[in-house]
């Protein structure tokens, strides 16, 4: 059997020849300082356990496997790997935040379907036929930048070299259509909303 005085590289070869006992010394000499470093990262006990386990699973699998060649380094390399399992535990929590119930908090208040109804569809049609009457009603000059702008999805630049006018006047046109838009909704009392 071996004493806490066998250095980790004799029992770190010993268990690879085979000695689970050797093992065991390993983690009983390093457990506190490892479970203690993902505790202090993590802060939950469970979780904390989860990491310890997984990361004595990783140093097993790599000993068994012939492939630990950190001669004399034992402890630096288990706490490397800890730290690794411990990004990767913030990483899929970051990705897929746990949400727990409580009187204050409600899953349901998170879980939304934004599909539009059949109903929230029509309204919105509704609503774009008539921005498009409204837009009809503009000078053309106005009209013409404001559906460049807005449905063709152009840049100011873009807009002023199809019509042949700066970029000022381009900006010009475009704030009238919009101070003229809202003239023409609020002397029609039209209500553009879904």
């Amino acid at each position: 059997m071996a004493d806490l005085h066998t250095p980790d590289a004799l029992l770190v070869k010993n268990y690879v020849d085979g000695s689970e006992a050797a093992l065991a010394t390993l983690i009983k000499r390093h457990e506190s300082k490892i479970y203690g470093f993902i505790y202090s990262k993590i802060a939950d006990r469970d979780i904390s356990n989860d990491i310890f386990q997984d990361t004595f699973i990783k140093v097993i699998k790599t000993l068994k496997s012939n492939s630990y060649n950190e001669e004399g380094k034992f402890l630096p390399w288990v706490m490397r790997i800890s730290h690794n399992l411990i990004v990767d535990h913030f990483r899929k929590t970051k990705k897929m935040p746990m949400y727990r119930e409580t009187e204050e908090f409600s899953i349901f208040s998170i879980m939304s379907d934004d599909t539009l109804t059949i109903e929230g569809k029509m309204i919105v049609d509704q609503v774009e036929l008539d921005l498009k009457k409204l837009i009809e009603e503009l000078p053309e000059d106005q009209k013409e930048v404001l559906v460049m702008r807005m449905y063709q999805d152009m840049s100011f630049k873009e807009i002023s070299e199809v019509t042949g006018v700066s970029i000022n006047t381009a900006l010009g046109r475009m704030r009238y259509a919009l101070m003229n838009l809202r003239k023409i909704i609020d002397k029609h009392q039209i209500i553009l909303t879904n």
